[in-house]
């Protein structure tokens, strides 16, 4: 079908395929996003800086949600043209640009094996099919770094296999802060923290910093298994703010890469006493993410699961290969359909800038995507609502 009309001040229609890994939403954009020059990260400054009306057209209503999850495909990165990854990406939410998604990495897999169209994913032939296995790997260039996927595949690989899980594995990943105090200033407290000024929480990098906490430590003792979403909400926005506003707890969100990695994208609420374990794991934990500005992570979250999963075995609670699952609320919702399983896969060290190291791991992350559908996204002449995007947050509070 031809359109008469187009997009405003845009070179084309925006393409994508719509997915979702265990509920929560990939938008994946393919064709249509303006060009972008340089590194990933020059890149991912340059849509901030330059296009970000064309995420919120793409994020926020009418088009998507407030929790709607996309990712931008990168053909030309600097990693890419050095043979270490076979194509980037960009992630971006209803705050901006994140630096790393787990979930939509799993669906990303699956989507860069089936398509086979060389504008889009312009290396596509030099991905390697394991004949023994039935698997296709991928290295994808994250602003985070590369991330290998493994995706399941049929057909002598020419496609997926929606049926076996996607597997990634994490960039390198380590606990910053392990049972720190967080002071809670008077005016950021929440009903259910009662007469407490603080609390303790952990704080964890798994391709981005993750503020990892128990709900009952939080004052919530229902735990997870029935939750007052809006004071869940109100709680875990205070909790973010104590963070970020305290200048003693800024040296847990450093790392030694880039500055550009070096801020809190979550808070993720843990609750272990609830969740079905998958086949062959040791254990079970269920976790309610709040990442951006307040969106709820509908599945397990993958880059949260590389966090935990470095967090545990700083702790010492976890074993190198051991596996274990990880629920969310959609996931409990469906009798255990949906759980991610984490496990620590390799032991390193990093070098940290200054001098010394940095104990870190490489995790591996499981989990099912599915398509959803297919979308072809265009701004009409006149048309102010459209094209700006809002959120009906946004017009209320």
């Amino acid at each position: 079908m031809d359109f008469p009309i187009s997009l405003s001040g845009q070179p084309s229609m925006i393409h994508c395929v719509e997915m979702h890994t265990t509920g929560e939403p990939t938008r994946i954009i393919y064709k249509g996003f303006p060009s972008l020059p340089g590194t990933l990260l020059e890149q991912r400054a340059l849509a901030k800086a330059n296009h970000d009306h064309i995420r919120q057209q793409l994020i926020l209503e009418p088009r998507g949600h407030w929790d709607m999850y996309g990712a931008v495909l990168c053909p030309d990165t600097e990693l890419v043209a050095s043979g270490e990854a076979h194509i980037g990406v960009l992630f971006m939410h209803n705050e901006g640009f994140s630096t790393m998604c787990g979930h939509a990495t799993i669906a990303l897999g699956r989507f860069l094996v089936d398509t086979h169209d060389l504008r889009i994913f312009p290396k596509r032939n030099e991905l390697v099919y394991d004949e023994v296995e039935r698997t296709t790997t991928i290295d994808l260039h994250a602003p985070c770094g590369v991330v290998k996927i493994t995706v399941p595949c049929k057909e002598n690989g020419y496609r997926s296999d929606g049926m076996r899980q996607v597997s990634f594995v994490s960039v390198p990943s380590f606990a910053t802060g392990i049972q720190i105090d967080v002071p809670i200033p008077e005016n950021l407290r929440w009903p259910q923290l009662g007469n407490r000024a603080s609390l303790v929480a952990d704080i964890s990098y798994g391709g981005t910093f993750y503020c990892i906490v128990p709900a009952v430590e939080m004052g919530f003792s229902g735990t997870l298994k029935k939750i007052d979403m809006a004071a869940m909400n109100i709680a875990t926005r205070s909790l973010k703010e104590a963070i970020n506003t305290n200048p003693k707890l800024q040296q847990y969100l450093r790392h030694p890469d880039s500055e550009d990695l070096g801020f809190l994208y979550s808070v993720m609420v843990v609750d272990a006493s609830i969740g079905v374990a998958a086949e062959d794991t040791a254990g079970v934990e269920t976790g309610l993410c709040f990442f951006a500005d307040q969106q709820v992570d509908r599945s397990p979250t993958g880059g949260a699961v590389a966090s935990r999963v470095a967090l545990a075995h700083a702790k010492g609670s976890r074993k190198l290969g051991e596996r274990w699952t990880y629920h969310s609320l959609v996931s409990n919702g469906f009798d255990g359909c949906g759980s991610f399983v984490g496990s620590v896969v390799e032991e390193l060290e990093q070098p940290n800038v200054g001098g010394g190291s940095q104990a870190c791991v490489r995790v591996k992350v499981k989990g099912n995507a599915y398509y959803t559908g297919f979308h072809c996204f265009v701004v009409e002449d006149g048309d102010r609502i459209g094209a700006k995007g809002f959120s009906m947050k946004g017009l209320t509070e």
